[in-house]
């Protein structure tokens, strides 16, 4: 029995490929880092890799699209009035942990054009969960979305480099420090 090559679908396959590249991405690159091969990403898609780079024309267009969906998903969380920045640092802590080596690669690549929207997806998130605890008086309305973003970074940052196994003790200290320092602002 021969391999027999899949069907080409043409154009209309274009946004499956794209979400299963995504999905694979966040995958290997949690696995085996930033640096993994893009090769191994395009066949756990399931497509070659001419439509890897039709999609994404370099890692830091691929890691742009996992931090899309990561923040995609924090605004789907974190929607209602109930919701805070204690909330945002617990989503971003639980995504740090799974996407250090991404993470690592969106800071060191801040100034790419193709992460530029990132930016402000996550500030106007930080700005909404700011507004919902001053308006409920669990934060002072000194504190302001630029404190928030340097406590969302610095959260994500240590996760990013500490070992699977401290994570969680870390993780509860950091979120400690940081909403103290918050309150109390």
């Amino acid at each position: 029995m021969t391999n027999q090559p899949k069907p080409n679908r043409g154009p209309s396959a274009g946004p499956e490929n794209r979400r299963a590249l995504v999905a694979a991405a966040r995958e290997i690159f949690g696995a085996q880092g930033a640096g993994a091969p893009l090769s191994a990403i395009a066949k756990r898609a399931g497509v070659g890799q001419g439509s890897l780079y039709r999609h994404f024309p370099d890692r830091v267009a691929l890691a742009a699209a996992v931090f899309d969906e990561n923040i995609a998903e924090l605004e789907r969380l974190l929607v209602g009035d109930e919701r805070g920045v204690v909330d945002l640092l617990d989503r971003v802590a639980d995504q740090a942990a799974a996407s250090a080596s991404l993470f690592e690669m969106v800071v060191a690549h801040q100034n790419d054009a193709s992460l530029g929207h990132l930016d402000d997806r996550i500030r106007n998130l930080a700005q909404r969960m700011l507004r919902s605890d001053v308006e409920r008086g669990t934060l002072s309305d000194r504190v302001d979305v630029d404190d928030v973003l340097l406590a969302v970074f610095m959260m994500a940052s240590v996760l990013a480099r500490t070992g699977a196994g401290e994570r969680a003790e870390v993780r509860q200290r950091a979120h400690r420090m940081l909403w103290a320092a918050l309150a109390s602002a």
